[in-house]
């Protein structure tokens, strides 16, 4: 914490929120000599990209919330001199499931050979494949257009459209529900259910959804890099919030911890923020806010109509194991189905189900759910005795599970859903998982799970949306403004998730804010 009177001063800018966002914005504006003060509430950096030691007495740390890294651009690493890496994966997923009684799967990667022969292996035929790579060299193409927009001023929808120049891709991602693209080129259930996995990763949407949320899901999940490849963090995602930290105070601005905001008063000139330590209140002036928490929290910190509620429907669980389950797909080694991203009960009928139970209010009786094994990736998450034992991380992400259904009987559900999701991995593998769980020093087996309530309870994500609200189109609409961080106060910016192209680890909105705050003086 810094001293009292490093917070009693007036600075060019005061960021709300000290998330990966917040500490991009504040690398920007104290490098082009902006004076920057961060408030943060909780007692260190980072927000939900933190790497922690989660077990007790074991040398694991963990990317707790976030995971992988798709979305943040590489300018965004060379502009702030950031001494961070990332790996990318050589398998892109499997997905086992068993067929006229036999176990089985789809391993996507290694080469364009074996992908091929995965698909004929599975499916019997080319046609599958074939029209594999054609959906996706189209998601490529759109891809190469429209990623490097995202940090520059938000075009109009016809921009972009003219960007991307393919009316049929156009249609597919932007006009029509992606159930219909999907259904149109593929025939497979468990390969239609590969693709619509993107469309889902923290939305509650069914594929045919009119709304066509799963449309926005699925485009910033193929577009990151411009390639769509979603890669491993070196260190864990704590080394990217800790490495963003390094360079906002390197550049000369202040992250006080432990400082929470609780009001902004602002005339579009300048503003005061009013702020509440353990040891007391404070207030700091202003010529400019950004605030990197969601539009809720704004809404409350300024004073205006609180917009529709979010709710997230995710189930995210970090474990730790003595070594990789063995699967009953014999045909695949463990340690390529764990290092992409492992599907299970993600055929596209069994998402269907699973959404519709959840929409009815009942836990899906198969949940879904993806996961991947970060350190047969970047082992250096793990202390050397671990690694020279063979432990291995293992993280999944659950689908399809909104925070309405938790509120009943939190712990029960929480603990009910865990179990359900881990008998359904079970069923692909020739041991059961609790047979490869780590201990930790008190004997506990070293596995957690966090429901969208404790993610609104930890990190104050709004209904636990790992996004703080529907994503957005990558475009200008309904008043969004030049950056898509614009507010109706003309001081005040939102740089968090819940920016136009926010969500996900990307650092965009911090970027944009800072830009919107540069480039409009």
């Amino acid at each position: 914490m810094p001293p009292a009177s490093e917070t009693s001063r007036t600075y060019d800018t005061v960021i709300v929120g000290g998330g990966h966002n917040g500490l991009v914005a504040a690398a920007y504006l104290a490098r082009a000599g902006r004076s920057v003060l961060v408030l943060e509430r909780l007692a260190r950096t980072g927000g939900a990209a933190v790497s922690t030691r989660p077990f007790a007495g074991v040398d694991a740390r963990l990317s707790r919330y976030s995971y992988l890294v798709s979305l943040l651009p590489r300018k965004i690493v060379r502009d702030l001199g950031l001494n961070f890496r990332v790996r990318g994966r050589t398998i892109s997923s499997y997905t086992p499931v068993e067929r006229g009684g036999r176990p089985t799967g789809l391993l996507i990667g290694g080469g364009e050979r074996r992908i091929r022969e995965a698909f004929e292996r599975l499916t019997g035929g080319k046609e599958e494949y074939q029209a594999w790579q054609r959906f996706y060299g189209m998601t490529g193409r759109v891809a190469e257009r429209v990623f490097p927009t995202l940090t520059e001023p938000l075009p109009t929808r016809e921009e972009l459209r003219r960007r991307i120049d393919d009316e049929a891709a156009w249609r597919a991602l932007f006009e029509e529900p992606i159930g219909v693209a999907i259904e149109e080129n593929f025939t497979d259930d468990l390969v239609r259910g590969v693709v619509l996995t993107d469309a889902l990763i923290g939305t509650f949407a069914d594929a045919h959804d009119p709304s066509l949320r799963q449309n926005r899901c699925f485009l910033y999940h193929v577009i990151g890099g411009g390639t769509g490849a979603w890669d491993v963090p070196v260190g864990g995602m704590g080394a990217l919030t800790d490495a963003l930290a390094a360079a906002a105070r390197a550049a000369g601005a202040v992250l006080a911890t432990g400082h929470e905001a609780v009001r902004i008063e602002t005339d579009g000139h300048t503003a005061e923020v009013a702020y509440r330590t353990a040891d007391g209140e404070g207030g700091v002036g202003a010529r400019n806010v950004l605030v990197n928490a969601s539009p809720q929290e704004l809404a409350v910190l300024t004073g205006d109509p609180a917009p529709e509620p979010a709710e997230g429907a995710q189930l995210k669980v970090n474990m730790l194991l003595k070594r990789l389950p063995r699967l009953r797909d014999t045909a695949v080694d463990p340690r390529e189905a764990f290092s992409g991203t492992f599907h299970v009960a993600e055929g596209y009928g069994q998402l269907a189900t699973a959404h519709a139970e959840a929409a009815a209010g009942r836990l899906p009786s198969a949940p879904p759910s993806e996961i991947y094994c970060h350190s047969l990736t970047d082992p250096t998450i793990l202390g050397r005795d671990l690694v020279e034992r063979g432990y291995q991380t293992l993280t999944l992400f659950g689908l399809h599970t909104p925070a309405r259904l938790f509120d009943a009987d939190h712990d029960a559900v929480r603990g009910q859903l865990l179990k359900s999701t881990v008998a359904q991995l079970d069923a692909h593998l020739a041991e059961p998982l609790v047979d490869c769980l780590a201990l930790d020093a008190d004997g506990r087996p070293c596995i957690e799970a966090k429901t969208p309530l404790d993610l609104e309870r930890d990190l104050r994500l709004p209904g636990g949306n790992i996004f703080h609200r529907d994503l957005s189109w990558p475009y200008a609409q309904d008043g969004a403004g030049r950056w898509g961080v614009e507010t109706r106060h003309a001081n005040v910016l939102l740089c968090g998730a819940g920016a136009v192209r926010g969500g996900g680890v990307s650092g965009v909105p911090g970027h944009n804010a800072a830009m919107a705050v540069l480039k409009g003086e």
